[in-house]
């Protein structure tokens, strides 16, 4: 359906093609009109001359460019511009023609003299439409380009939507996977009528407002996780009693520093999960630091093989956040010699 900004459109790029080829006739004008005083013929070999230049012009620029040369069919495009070359070579023999016989009446020295040599004129005629082609190409590799970006940015956008919908998809794995540990860990406090209960339970409402509202954050406070970190550690101290030996060693964190949320915490809950009990005792060492624009985080616990034959969907999710969020600026090693299992996480911080 037409419309009226099309209607508008349309009226402006007639306007602007007829300025431009009455600038062209303009120029016709005064290149044949050097060194002659017979304006009446001037002006009637230049508007002879136009429709050939014209449909020579438009032939290029709306039907050979952009159907031939842009789309790289490049024999079609020379065999279809020769034969637009021959075919417009003819028009002109006959505008010289035109003005030898019926402006001069057949004689020579009564032409202009520029309009008497076939090269002048054909030179003048294809200048136009060289430099219309020119401008058409340009308006199309502009257009192109446009084109290309556009396309470029709705690729950008996919890849960040199916970016986000991954890591939704990763958390909605850790989140209950995590909710299901701390909640297994309250009820067995609960049926045991423990008085630490009330802690546990405050502790763990912490750690759930986390879970549930933080973590959807793109990133939080490093001292935030850390302080989840000590809440969790807490939970699992009650729930080990004695048979638990875990050292968290943070140092120079700066209040500023940020990092993905639940980035962390899967890593240490692993360790308690998966953990081995050696000698009565689970040990577990956490060391954290940051220097010079990168966290250093290492981990190990007492472990045998047969204990950590699944390392649990957090560990795994963690490397794909890890892919996700911080691709080519970090380094994660995992060690898992017997005795210790260790985990080291080098991170470039935002």
């Amino acid at each position: 359906m037409f419309t009226i900004p099309f209607f508008l459109k349309k009226i402006g790029a007639f306007f602007l093609h007829l300025l431009f080829w009455s600038g062209v006739l303009l120029f016709y004008t005064y290149f044949f009109g050097f060194d002659s005083a017979n304006f009446n013929y001037v002006l009637s070999f230049s508007i002879f001359l136009m429709p050939s230049t014209i449909a020579t012009t438009y032939v290029f620029i709306y039907k050979l460019i952009p159907e031939y040369l842009i789309t790289k069919r490049y024999f079609r495009f020379g065999f279809y511009s020769m034969c637009t070359i021959i075919i417009s070579a003819y028009l002109i023999i006959l505008s010289v023609f035109y003005g030898l016989v019926y402006l001069s009446n057949f004689e020579y020295t009564n032409m202009a003299p520029i309009s008497r040599s076939l090269l002048f004129v054909t030179t003048a005629v294809y200048l136009v439409v060289i430099i219309a082609s020119g401008y058409k190409l340009l308006r199309l590799n502009l257009k192109h380009a446009q084109q290309t970006s556009a396309l470029e940015t709705r690729i950008l956008e996919t890849q960040l939507k199916l970016k986000e919908q991954e890591l939704n998809y990763l958390k909605m794995q850790i989140h209950p996977h995590f909710l299901f540990n701390t909640l297994n860990t309250m009820y067995g406090f609960a049926l045991k009528k423990a008085n630490e209960t009330p802690e546990m339970i405050l502790k763990l409402s912490n750690l759930l407002d986390y879970l549930l509202y933080q973590v959807d954050k793109p990133f939080v406070l490093l001292t935030t996780e850390i302080n989840h970190i000590k809440d969790y550690i807490e939970l699992e101290k009650l729930r080990f009693n004695k048979t638990l030996n875990v050292n968290f060693n943070y140092q120079n964190i700066p209040e500023s520093i940020e990092i993905a949320p639940m980035l962390l915490l899967p890593f240490i809950e692993n360790s308690f999960k998966h953990g081995s009990i050696n000698k009565g005792v689970l040990n577990i060492n956490i060391d954290l630091s940051c220097h010079n624009g990168y966290l250093n985080f290492a981990i190990e616990n007492s472990y045998t093989k047969l204990e950590i034959s699944n390392h649990g969907i957090g560990m795994e999710n963690i490397k794909k956040r890890l892919d996700l969020l911080y691709k080519d600026k970090y380094a994660l090693i995992i060690d898992d010699t017997e005795p210790l299992y260790k985990v080291h996480l080098n991170l470039k911080h935002n």
